[in-house]
């Protein structure tokens, strides 16, 4: 099944054949093709959408936490380490999406800003939001390795807002805005400035050297 994905070049968010067809193409019973099927959905290579059909995932390989972070129980180390991972890949990442960020991608990057400024002045939890941000900035990036990097800053944003209490309000919308528009104005050297600048604040916050 891995094999036909790949050969057949199917991507994120392509409907794979039924049943019939699949066991017809690869010449075995129904039975090992919906067997084959739910393995490659523990995996998450492919969604099953119930009514709708088999799908390749949008992070094929990828679970809520591959890393098995959730499981350290030191959240201080845990959370300075995370701090540099993310201070290594990051402003990397805003680099390349000030690069290559689609119009599209843009505009649902300012439109999550607006929404995590709502949730922030309404004094609601903004972390769903955030995550959702910082993943549509990694999948402008247009780089391949980069989303198998997603749950490391799931994890990272999770902890983060939990530690610091969500109070970094202010400093949060200045600088996801700031980000914003610097990919918006293509301007990688600004993007990454201002990432750095958005974690230094965490940093701060944390009181991580």
């Amino acid at each position: 099944m891995t094999n036909l994905i790949q050969a057949q070049q199917y991507i994120s968010g392509d409907k794979l054949p039924n049943e019939f067809e699949l066991a017809a193409e690869l010449n075995v019973g129904r039975g090992t093709i919906r067997e084959a099927i739910k393995l490659l959905a523990a995996r998450n290579i492919v969604e099953i959408r119930r009514g709708t059909g088999t799908f390749v995932s949008e992070t094929p390989g990828l679970s809520d936490d591959p890393l098995g972070l959730s499981f350290i129980a030191d959240k201080q180390k845990l959370s300075r380490d995370l701090m540099q991972m993310r201070s290594i890949i990051e402003p990397e990442i805003v680099r390349l999406a000030a690069e290559h960020a689609t119009t599209a991608e843009v505009e649902q990057m300012e439109r999550l800003c607006e929404e995590i400024a709502v949730l922030i002045h309404q004094d609601e939890n903004h972390e769903e939001k955030d995550i959702e941000l910082h993943v549509t900035i990694a999948r402008a990036s247009q780089n391949l390795v980069v989303p198998s990097l997603i749950p490391i800053i799931q994890t990272a944003i999770s902890l983060f807002i939990d530690l610091t209490d969500r109070h970094l309000k202010e400093e949060t919308i200045k600088t996801h805005a700031a980000i914003v528009a610097a990919i918006k104005a293509h301007d990688g050297a600004e993007a990454k400035r201002q990432m750095s600048l958005h974690l230094q604040y965490n940093k701060t916050a944390l009181k991580i050297e």
